[in-house]
Order: C-alpha cells, then sequence, then structure tokens
C-alpha cells in the first residue's frame, strides 16, 4: 500500500525515534524550598534591622508622645537629626580620634573657643552639675566640650574638666553639624546626642543655674525612656 512505503529520500534508521535530552528541569520540591530559604533570609534580616531600630524608636515614642509631661519638653527637638560627621577631631595633647568614636552613650555637648569666655565657663559648670544631678545613671551620660579653635586651654581650667571629654574641631565642621537657633551663636546652646550619635536636642540658648533643673527633667526623661540601649561608664577622651 502506498501509505506503507517509505519516501524515496528516506534513509535505513530515518524510521527510529528521536532521543530527547532534558537539562536543569528543576524539581519542584526543591524549587520550593529555595524560594522558601530566601523568603526566610529576607524576613530574619528586616527582623534584625527592626531589633536594631526598636529602641531607638521606642524611646522617641515614648518621650515625645506617650508620657504625659513630654509635651512640656524644655529642649527643642532638632528635626531632622543630624549624624555624628566621620570628622578627625584632635585631644588637648594633639592626639587624632575619630569624632563618631563618640558613639555608645548619650553625650551633653557644648562649643566654645579655647580661651573659655563666661558663657563658655557657665556651660562647663552646668554640663558637670547636670551630669552629676543624675546620680545612678551619670554613667551613661558623656559630658563633651567641643573646641572651635586652636587656643590653648588655661591651665588653671584643666582641674575643672575632670570627667569631660575634650576635642578640638575645625569651626566650619562644627557649624556644618551644630546649627544653633534663629538669631544665636552656636555656642550659646547646649546640645543633646543619643547613643546612635544623632544630634536630636538642643536646649534654650543662654541655659543658666535658674532652668538647668527643667533641662535635667529632659536628660531624666530620656535615659528613662531609653533604658539597655545604651553603654555606661565610657573613659573621658582629653
Amino acid at each position: 500500500m502506498s501509505g506503507s512505503k517509505l519516501s524515496k529520500n528516506s534513509k535505513p534508521g530515518d524510521d527510529q525515534p528521536l532521543a530527547l535530552t532534558v537539562h536543569g528541569v528543576p524539581v519542584p520540591g526543591q524549587a520550593m524550598a529555595q524560594s522558601q530559604r530566601t523568603g526566610r533570609g529576607r524576613w530574619t534580616m528586616l527582623a534584625v534591622l527592626l531589633a536594631c531600630a526598636a529602641p531607638v524608636v521606642a524611646s522617641y515614642v515614648t518621650y515625645y508622645f506617650i508620657r504625659p509631661e513630654a509635651r512640656r519638653v524644655f529642649g527643642e527637638l532638632v528635626d531632622p537629626q543630624r549624624p555624628l560627621p566621620a570628622l578627625a577631631a584632635a585631644t588637648l595633647d594633639g592626639q587624632s580620634t575619630p569624632l563618631n568614636a563618640l558613639k555608645g552613650q548619650w553625650l551633653l555637648v557644648s562649643v566654645a573657643g579655647g580661651a573659655c569666655d563666661a558663657v563658655c565657663a557657665e556651660h562647663l559648670y552646668l554640663q558637670r552639675q547636670l551630669r552629676e544631678g543624675l546620680g545612678k545613671e551619670k554613667d551613661r551620660l558623656e559630658w563633651v566640650w567641643l573646641i572651635a579653635d586652636q587656643a590653648p586651654v588655661a591651665a588653671a581650667l584643666l582641674p575643672a574638666l575632670k570627667g569631660a571629654t575634650v576635642l578640638r574641631l575645625p569651626a566650619s565642621d562644627l557649624a556644618a553639624w551644630l546649627m544653633p537657633s534663629s538669631g544665636k551663636r552656636i555656642e550659646q546652646h547646649l546640645y543633646v546626642v543619643d547613643p546612635m550619635g544623632n544630634w536630636m536636642l538642643r536646649f534654650p540658648a543662654d541655659l543658666d543655674r535658674a532652668s538647668a533643673q527643667r533641662a535635667k527633667r529632659d536628660l531624666e526623661r530620656l535615659l528613662r525612656a531609653s533604658a539597655f540601649w545604651d553603654q555606661s561608664g565610657r573613659a573621658p577622651v582629653q
């Protein structure tokens, strides 16, 4: 029959079945397992990030929104916050140290020239007193004097700086990080930096002894709200 005849061009073996080769066909179970591992890895990374950020977020929420007295804060919240810049500061003996090495503790910061005028001297006194007034929590707060010039510090002032961190930085670098309120100078404020290294609060210009108790209450609230996510007892840098 014509239907059973081979084509004229056919050759022996042409009617053999075709062989198929399968390359890399994924096994459904393996693909699903890989997808699950990828998903778990992403969720784990997100969980770690949230765990790191949660104490910071919680402290600010507690400080500014949950606690009733937080609505009567004395200091001014800085928005947006400004992180410690990656700058090389110098100790009083000329040793270089990174400014952002101050992370890990709450910082109460003042700025002034090395000659330290009356405002500077008052701020240094208030910084020391505010820290001491925190009692058993004082080791969680480091008081810092940033010197904005190359003027020498008077030898008579050095005993009063015991326990302080004193560093020199160019005035231009400080002005790019810290900012005074309108119409004021950078030297007229005390600044609060959180343990993550963010400048987040500025006390009113020309803080004096009469109003220092209100500043102390702000610091106490911050320390209560941020318990367990800062370091304490770090040696000061001079």
